[in-house]
């Protein structure tokens, strides 16, 4: 009987073993059909399910000049995966009862056209019509300035509407914008302190800052372009442009410590937080695909969580499957190399696999 339960287990353990390495090579398959240059910039990749890791890899150069190769343990700017952040923020503030996500944004910005009916529930919803300032022509003009949170606002504040109020969902940077400002005022603290101390330290996140590009940040991965001649690094811009809609940095094990602490309500409340992870509906009563700071979408028919990010240099994408507890990171350090549909089917893939 002994010898019958052993050869079970030795069985047991080879078909899973063999079912890894199957996993692992198509996992390596998706990712080296877009980052295939290793002497190139690169990315980074993560799985893990139930708290195990299923796949950790870097892929190609974190610095080209010095010819430093990517490593698991690489800084990366994350673009607008940032909103999640400022969204929990926000929330973060309400569990403290320091704010509503019903109130009207003139009661923190009094001089706010129109601030009496825009909500800071339309500006995390994407809902609010302001103009994205990503979208204006004269960006330029500022994109190198260092700019405080109420300049910001000031820069598109007085621009038409692009929609009524409410009336569709639309992408919207400004509204972010709009966000941390509204968070530095109620919570007497700078944007980036406030994340600091609320999000990051009680997560475990070491490794995760607001950008800079002057501060020393161990292990950080460099960004760059591709031109028809080659690679170039990264255009400048001043991080106080972007702020709470985009300018925070990360290591892929510091976002499944920020899934963890989500999952096991280190942050805020239970309650609180499923407004992040709710459909809203418009004025004409459509549901649309975003709650607060993510898009809800799904992999045939499984809920998930996602949201990506770009910013000059880096492109980033994250997918949550609730259910089964799978989390799929991936980071590029060059705009050329987008990690979205890489990150997406690993997710489809992942999932695949926990059903079976």
């Amino acid at each position: 009987m002994m010898t019958q339960f052993f050869t079970i287990l030795l069985l047991l353990f080879f078909c899973n073993t063999i079912t890894a390495q199957v996993y692992e090579k198509k996992i390596d398959s998706l990712i080296n059909s877009e980052f295939n240059d290793k002497n190139g910039p690169g990315g980074v990749f993560m799985v893990t399910q139930k708290g195990k890791n299923l796949y950790k890899k870097a892929f190609g150069k974190a610095n080209l000049e010095l010819e430093v190769n990517m490593t698991p343990e690489n800084v990366f700017q994350i673009g607008s995966m940032t909103k999640q952040f400022t969204a929990v923020a926000v929330l973060i503030l309400e569990d403290q009862g320091k704010l509503n996500v019903n109130d009207p944004i003139s009661k923190y910005i009094k001089d706010y056209p129109s601030g009496d009916k825009i909500t800071i529930h339309h500006l995390l919803t994407h809902t609010s019509g302001i103009k994205d300032f990503t979208k204006m022509k004269s960006l330029s003009s500022i994109a190198q300035k260092e700019m405080k949170p109420e300049m910001m606002v000031d820069f598109f504040k007085n621009e038409p509407v692009d929609f009524i109020l409410g009336e569709k969902f639309d992408y919207n940077n400004s509204g972010y914008v709009v966000l941390g400002y509204i968070i530095e005022l109620v919570s007497g603290d700078s944007y980036e302190n406030f994340i600091k101390k609320n999000i990051f330290e009680k997560s475990g996140m070491s490794h995760s800052y607001y950008a800079t590009d002057r501060q020393i940040i161990p292990k950080r991965a460099y960004g760059y372009h591709k031109k028809e001649h080659g690679y170039v690094n990264k255009t400048i811009i001043n991080f106080s442009v972007p702020f709470s809609s985009g300018s925070l940095m990360s290591t892929v094990d510091d976002m499944v410590k920020w899934q963890n602490a989500l999952n096991q309500n280190a942050l805020l409340s239970s309650k609180e937080l499923k407004k992040a992870f709710q459909k809203y509906k418009l004025n004409n009563g459509e549901e649309f695909t975003y709650g607060y700071g993510w898009h809800l979408k799904d992999i045939n028919g499984t809920p998930t969580r996602e949201h990506g990010g770009s910013i000059f240099g880096f492109k980033s994408m994250g997918v949550y499957i609730p259910s089964e507890d799978i989390y799929v990171i991936g980071f590029s350090n060059c705009d050329c190399h987008s990690p979205t549909e890489i990150v997406k089917n690993i997710a489809k893939e992942t999932l695949n696999l926990a059903k079976k």
